[in-house]
């Protein structure tokens, strides 16, 4: 697969996405969960509104890639 330059703020919308579900996996589900949950689509919707996935040939590929990239440099930032 060809490298697939990401940009800065897609990065960061999908590293957001990932500490959100993180917060929510470890709450309790009587817990109030709305604000959470009413995040994750949020971070969803610009995720996939975002313009890099106007370009043709972005894939489902791609879209593995971002989260492996943003997660990858959530860990970096966390070392």
């Amino acid at each position: 697969m060809t490298s697939i330059r990401f940009p800065d703020d897609l990065l960061d919308l999908q590293a957001a996405w990932l500490r959100t579900y993180a917060d929510l996996a470890r709450r309790p589900a009587h817990a109030g969960t709305t604000t959470l949950r009413r995040r994750l689509i949020t971070l969803s919707c610009a995720i996939a509104a975002h313009p890099f996935w106007t370009v043709p040939g972005r894939s489902t590929a791609a879209r593995v890639e971002l989260r492996r990239r943003a997660r990858t440099r959530m860990w970096a930032t966390a070392a």
